[in-house]
């Protein structure tokens, strides 16, 4: 009897770990957090370091969080799992697992946990990663592409290739409307001057008329000129930024497009784009077109 249940404990053992490789084999990168949790400093005791070392070790490409992702992670944040270090307390050990998520943060993976009785915690650590890792080397990880997991990345694509024509398109009829409104200023501009220089004659019916005209057509201009002295902050959200003051307080989402310094504003028919060392927020408000000047930290 015990022999047949040790057979079965056996089995059951062989096969959660060759389900586990299989699809640990489907993801192609490994995201590494530049700090865990349960330590105060980025990297401390180079725990960080080590696991991003130990993973390309045993075969994955491991990246650390916020360094330069390569091209299809960018289009495609599925092809990565994000791992973390589990730490369980103990009196005498310190134990510590090694836990992988998909992108929709669902763990598919938490390794064996590495146990170390040294004292000093850099030692410590450091054992008990190198040992929790015993476990991801049995996998004999290799990278097998899945359908699943790729194919997010070519419907990614076409959203994108639609947007920069989008773009582009508005970027010409903004053009175009710079074009008209600057030369109906340069018009209106000297009619003003004549008239202010003539207040006391009697004005022509039609003088009024043309005044009201050209105060009109300045104000258009105006209001494409806006106080840039508010600083807003970028912090890092999924397929963009968001946008904060110094409360704070979020004033704007943006959304990453297929061109650089280009994004779309959540709930908001606008776009930001960089002009320069300046960034401009375009968008139309009782058909007429505006422009704000934005003062972004990124």
């Amino acid at each position: 009897m015990k022999t047949k249940i040790s057979a079965l404990l056996i089995a059951c053992f062989i096969t959660i770990s060759v389900f586990a490789q299989t699809n640990l084999n489907n993801y192609k990168y490994v995201i590494v957090p530049n700090r865990y949790d349960f330590l105060k400093e980025k990297d401390q005791y180079r725990l960080n370091s080590l696991t991003q070392f130990l993973f390309n070790k045993y075969g994955f490409q491991a990246l650390m969080e916020g360094e330069k992702y390569p091209d299809d992670l960018v289009k495609n944040r599925c092809l990565a799992l994000k791992s973390d270090l589990v730490k369980d307390s103990g009196m005498f050990k310190t134990k510590l697992a090694i836990e992988l998520k998909d992108c929709n943060d669902q763990i598919v993976y938490t390794s064996e946990m590495g146990e170390s009785r040294e004292k000093e915690y850099d030692k410590a650590y450091n054992e008990a990663v190198r040992n929790a890792f015993e476990s991801i080397e049995a996998l004999n990880y290799k990278y097998v592409p899945s359908a699943a997991i790729t194919s997010v990345a070519s419907q990614e694509v076409v959203p994108n290739n639609e947007v920069a024509k989008e773009i582009q398109q508005l970027k010409e009829e903004i053009e175009s409307l710079k074009k008209e409104k600057e030369t109906v200023v340069q018009i209106a501009e000297p009619q003003v001057v004549v008239v202010e220089k003539v207040p006391e004659k009697p004005v022509p019916a039609k003088v009024p008329t043309q005044e009201v005209a050209v105060k009109e057509a300045i104000t258009v201009t105006a209001t494409q000129k806006v106080d840039a002295s508010g600083v807003l902050y970028a912090q890092a959200i999924d397929n963009g930024f968001q946008l904060v003051d110094s409360t704070p307080k979020v004033v704007y989402r943006i959304k990453k497009t297929g061109m650089a310094d280009v994004f779309l504003v959540e709930s908001k028919n606008a776009t930001l784009y960089k002009k320069g060392d300046a960034w401009i927020l375009e968008y139309y408000e009782n058909d007429v077109l505006k422009q704000d000047v934005l003062n972004i930290k990124f």
